[in-house]
């Protein structure tokens, strides 16, 4: 059976995808003009339609260079363009591949499934999954995968993000994939005067404006002291031993004397392990009496032959008496997977990462007499599972350290935000999200910002947090969410593609 006629032809697609990529990055900040969504997947999945599948790899790749290489040219803040060009290349392949089922499905199911109905919704529902699979596969394969870019991370601000706290962040961009595809096949279709053709894409669109984010239960506040030191804390800033602690120890001091119930450090404040420096250990004490709370710290901390990049509940009386170690070091970052492969490759930027942290395993929450508070140490606020674990272990608020340090001035920042302002809407929980150099918030459940530092500056912030109680259905649903979208649209496209093979085989006999 032949091939359907492309709607564009192969020069115009790539241009098509071109453009899209680039829509789709500005629908993230720091431009954030998250409509732009739309216009993007619509764009990818237009130059998609007839394509074969070295026609869907170019047009394909084409669309990923065009966002990752905007999307993560933070990457080049300090170490050049070497990281970047892997970091968007490896992305844009991964994007290229997964592009090739979405086109097979526009080819194989008009085949099997040809009436009206099935491509004004099958048709949408299997790409908008096989587009969430490429979305789980890049964030999970290989090393941890780098789960960054994904549709439901760039609607944080409007109107569509409380979805997460039903589906997950999964959930969420299978229904905006799954819209746009709906509202491209019923343009398609080009029957307007039958109501009826617009029900697929118009039942969608009720679901994404209208659905409410899940109520979860007021449990009392929390009085947070947050501080942000701006201190020298990027991979080549200049610094001297204890600068870091210093810093922080100054931008602190206009909380002194106030009642709080918790003082909170970013990723990276304290710049010596203090379950073994005693000097550092004593100053923390000293900090925790002062203030009259305990203190929730980060630092590289070693046990045995293993490093670790761990938060630490602090308190005068017992010191580090609760510990959570970062879930998923950051490959390239934090160590270095099958160093000897790529020393041989790239040894001089290999060679700057001397240290390498082990992964943690024990739960990301620490429990503050009674109030147990979810943890996600920089990168690992993009995890799904870190989140989803802590919410099931009861956290009534989260707190997110991180170092932004290396990305000054960039996107990265904004970026980074936007998903911990998701992760608040996602669980119905109230975010700290504190930052060596900013920018820090305090976000409430719904996704407000409560209280704010700019980037840059020494500060501290002093906020009643909200906390909540009870879980969002996103928090119980979501891993199954991702399997079936995941698993589910991969089985289906197989099935579909044995069942047009048979059918092609049966045509020629």
């Amino acid at each position: 059976m032949p091939r359907p006629r492309p709607p564009l032809p192969l020069w115009a697609a790539v241009l098509t995808a071109a453009v899209g990529g680039i829509a789709l990055d500005a629908a993230f900040p720091d431009i954030g003009v998250w409509p732009l969504v739309f216009v993007g997947v619509a764009f990818a999945l237009v130059s998609l339609m007839g394509r074969s599948v070295g026609g869907a790899l170019l047009v394909g790749a084409v669309f990923g260079a065009a966002f990752w290489f905007v999307h993560v040219s933070w990457a080049t803040r300090y170490l050049g363009v070497v990281p970047w060009l892997a970091l968007a290349g490896v992305e844009t392949v991964f994007w290229a591949v997964g592009s090739v089922p979405i086109a097979l499905a526009y080819r194989w199911l008009p085949r099997i499934l040809p009436g009206r109905w099935a491509q004004l919704t099958a048709l949408p529902a299997l790409v908008a999954g096989l587009w969430t699979m490429r979305e789980l596969w890049t964030g999970s394969w290989p090393y941890t995968g780098f789960p960054w870019g994904r549709i439901g991370m760039s609607l944080s601000e409007s109107p569509l993000s409380g979805i997460a706290s039903w589906t997950g962040v999964a959930g969420l961009t299978f229904l905006v994939v799954a819209f746009t595809a709906a509202v491209v096949e019923w343009l398609r279709a080009a029957r307007f005067r039958d109501v009826r053709t617009a029900l697929p894409a118009a039942a969608l669109g009720v679901l994404l404006v209208a659905l409410p984010a899940f109520p979860t239960t007021p449990a009392g506040t929390l009085r947070v002291g947050s501080v942000q030191g701006n201190g020298p804390s990027g991979y080549f800033d200049p610094r001297g031993p204890g600068d870091l602690v210093n810093a922080q120890l100054a931008a602190t001091a206009p909380l002194m004397g106030e009642e709080l119930d918790l003082l909170v450090w970013p990723e990276g404040g304290v710049d010596s392990d203090p379950l073994q420096t005693r000097g550092t250990a004593r100053t923390l004490d000293a900090l925790s009496e002062r203030i009259g709370a305990p203190l929730l710290i980060n630092a590289a901390t070693g046990r045995g032959a293993d490093v670790f990049n761990t938060s630490m509940l602090w308190t005068a009386e017992d010191g580090p008496g609760q510990l959570h170690d970062k879930t998923h070091p950051v490959p390239f970052g934090e160590w270095v997977p099958d160093r000897w492969f790529f020393e041989m490759i790239v040894p001089d930027l290999v060679g700057l990462i001397g240290r390498e942290y082990t992964p943690g395993t024990n739960p990301p929450v620490l429990d503050l007499d009674g109030v147990p508070i979810g943890l996600a140490i920089c990168f690992d606020v993009i995890y799904d599972d870190v989140i989803w674990e802590g919410a099931r272990d009861g956290a009534q608020l989260y707190v997110f350290q991180t170092n932004n340090a290396d990305f000054r001035d960039t996107d990265e920042n904004l970026q980074q935000l936007a998903a911990a302002r998701m992760r608040a809407i996602e669980t119905g929980r109230s975010v700290v999200n504190i930052s060596t150099v900013g920018t820090s918030q305090v976000i409430a459940p719904d996704g407000a910002v409560i209280d704010a530092l700019p980037a840059g500056e020494a500060g501290a912030m002093l906020t009643d947090v909200p906390l909540r109680e009870g879980l969002t259905p996103a928090s119980v649903v979501g891993p199954a969410v991702q399997v079936i979208l995941g698993w589910g649209s991969l089985l289906a496209i197989l099935v579909l593609g044995a069942l047009a093979f048979w059918r092609e085989r049966r045509a020629r006999s």
